[in-house]
């Protein structure tokens, strides 16, 4: 992980199935110049009964009369993709993820080297996953929709015990509705996982738009994952709840901002507003003409602009002091 915010653009499943939709969303990512863009490894057989019903938007996103498990056949890559994306994003320079959601996709993204594991938040509760994925000690990325204070432990448990140190895992806060409303984002769970874990936290939006990703930046979150895609109108469970390319682009660019504006919390002068010192701040005058020896009282002193004088947080040495040459109305002192 760099220690600015490491932001991955989640092409999910958003490629429809195509390599070649798959590398506009790769072009898009680095161009808009996320760190990661991260894509979903499953084998269907292996995640999902042929019975198990949709979720209501996905009901809503696709054809309400196909399966889950043929809509989720249908957006499948193999490890051939998985190598030929892979190269890709390394023509792009930039890193390629992938979240595993069975054993068989850990060992293959282990096999292909990817850098670290995404593990999502449906696999929190799933024992066997969590102790597979731990053992490889590799860094995770832990999201959290759905779970509990002591759902959340629990996943960190059986990692750490399975090998993983806790210093390489990293949890985001989630909500896993597409798309997320706003009143269902609870921003201020993420600080609760922090303070409870003492790990490193990050935010997975689901939300429309941009500005929880830029607030949960603010409040410390080292990873932003958002769901983009090549244009909300496309078929597919998730386009909907994902942002266009110039949105993305725009996150990013804000989160950046939003970087540089935090700052390292020490309080000073800005280099920019330092050539402000003397122009906005003041020092003590003569406010009557003084003749040397005279005292310097309320009466004859004041404070104006500018600043390169002497500060006013002197003025009750000077009062009551003797004047050691003459003064006109306004010089400094």
């Amino acid at each position: 992980m760099k220690k600015s915010v490491f932001i991955i653009a989640e092409a999910g499943v958003n490629h429809n199935g195509s390599i070649r939709l798959a590398k506009k969303l790769i072009d898009i990512a680095s161009y808009s110049g996320a760190d990661a863009v991260k894509f979903q490894t499953f084998k269907t057989e292996n995640v999902l009964t042929k019975k198990a019903k949709k979720a209501e938007y996905q009901n809503k996103t696709t054809d309400a009369s196909e399966s889950q498990f043929n809509m989720i056949k249908k957006l499948e890559l193999g490890m051939g993709a998985h190598k030929e994306l892979i190269k890709y994003c390394e023509n792009k320079n930039i890193i390629f993820l992938s979240t595993p959601f069975d054993i068989d996709s850990i060992n293959m993204l282990s096999d292909l080297n990817v850098k670290f594991f995404k593990i999502p938040s449906g696999e929190v509760n799933n024992l066997p996953y969590l102790r597979h994925i731990g053992s490889l000690k590799k860094s995770i990325i832990l999201s959290t929709g759905m779970s509990t204070l002591h759902e959340i432990k629990d996943a960190l448990d059986i990692l750490i015990d399975s090998g993983t140190p806790i210093k390489n895992i990293t949890v985001l806060h989630a909500n896993t509705m597409y798309p997320t409303p706003m009143e269902d984002v609870n921003l201020n769970a993420m600080l609760t996982i922090q303070k409870e874990f003492g790990v490193a936290i990050g935010y997975s939006d689901h939300t429309l738009g941009i500005e929880v990703d830029i607030a949960a930046v603010a409040m410390g979150a080292s990873v932003i994952e958002k769901h983009f895609t090549l244009s909300k109108d496309m078929d597919g469970p998730d386009h909907i709840a994902s942002l266009e390319p110039d949105e993305l682009k725009n996150m990013v660019l804000a989160i950046r901002n939003i970087e540089k504006a935090l700052g390292d919390g020490e309080k000073k002068a800005s280099p920019s507003e330092s050539v402000n010192l003397s122009v906005v701040r003041k020092s003590i005058v003569a406010s009557k003409n003084i003749k040397k020896g005279d005292l310097l009282t309320e009466e004859n002193i004041t404070t104006k602009r500018p600043g390169n004088g002497i500060s006013p947080m002197k003025w009750d040495k000077v009062i009551g002091s003797i004047a050691v040459k003459d003064y006109n109305v306004d010089d400094l002192l």
